[in-house]
């Protein structure tokens, strides 16, 4: 065994490839590494392996409705060019429909099919592609709708209390457009609400209009400020995109429902992107 690990060792530093991998590969050749080598490159493993350290911040999302569950997904891959072809939008409908066939439970119940996949598009499509998240969710006796913007770039979806495909397919594009957080003020945990309380206290100190103010007065201040924050990103709170005047809970008052449930998910969003200074890289070219 310790020959064996010696082995997966040198293996790994040499094509980079994970350690399964090189285990599997190892074991499929007799631990003779070159011939390892070899059967990496010829299943593609080797040069999906040397794209992993690259940043995959470009890509689509995904949101689908089957008659029993819904979907939304995220698979990134370096460029927007690629995010944009057939091969690309081909893959990620292809994953979708695998996790709503498989109902996986955890990200890594989602790697263990979608990885093998993601080894084989990765040479052929010539980029780090990286499967990021998704959520499934049971809609039997609920009505869902699924939102893509801008060919996937924004998707959102949406459960409803109650089948209503006019009213969910409003708030799923109102969801995408207005990025709400929560479903209602109290869904903020009490953690959330006292650092945004300290924010605002701090904030007060450097207020003139408020100095001076009696501690009483000063906190009814402080925590309408905090309401008017989370407020700004409590779906029920915002005033509805398909009206412009009442907000989400009067509109959703008026046809007798309730959210049971909403996603958003925004390529890229919270992943640091690389920024490229091609001057520099001109410059230490020619050194």
């Amino acid at each position: 065994m310790s020959n064996l690990i010696e082995l997966i060792k040198i293996l790994r530093e040499t094509t980079g490839a994970g350690m399964m991998d090189c285990k599997k590969a190892l074991q499929e050749n007799n631990n003779d590494v070159e011939a390892a080598k070899d059967w990496l490159r010829e299943k593609g493993i080797t040069t999906a392996a040397k794209k992993q350290a690259r940043i995959a911040a470009e890509g689509l999302t995904i949101a689908k409705v089957t008659p029993t569950h819904s979907l939304i997904a995220e698979l990134n891959c370096e460029t927007d060019f690629v995010a944009r072809g057939d091969a690309f939008i081909e893959l990620i409908n292809q994953i979708a429909d695998l996790l709503l066939e498989k109902l996986p439970k955890t990200q890594e119940e989602a790697l263990a099919f979608i990885d093998p996949i993601l080894v084989v598009a990765t040479v052929k499509i010539g980029e780090k592609l990286s499967f990021r998240r998704f959520e499934l969710l049971e809609v039997a006796g609920k009505d869902a709708f699924a939102y893509m913007h801008m060919g996937g770039k924004i998707s959102s979806l949406v459960v409803l209390e109650k089948a209503d495909e006019e009213l969910a397919r409003g708030l799923a594009m109102h969801i995408a457009a207005n990025a709400p957080r929560y479903i209602k003020l109290d869904d903020v945990s009490a953690a959330e609400i006292e650092h945004e309380r300290a924010i605002q206290f701090e904030a007060a100190k450097n207020d003139e209009k408020l100095a001076g103010k009696p501690q009483a007065m000063l906190d009814k201040i402080i925590d309408g400020k905090v309401r008017k924050t989370f407020a700004e990103v409590a779906l029920l709170e915002q005033i509805y995109l398909m009206d412009g005047t009442n907000k989400v809970s009067e509109v959703l008052k008026q046809h007798a429902n309730n959210v049971v449930a909403f996603y958003r998910f925004q390529v890229g969003e919270g992943i640091d992107k690389k920024k490229d200074d091609f001057a520099a890289e001109v410059m230490a070219a020619t050194k």
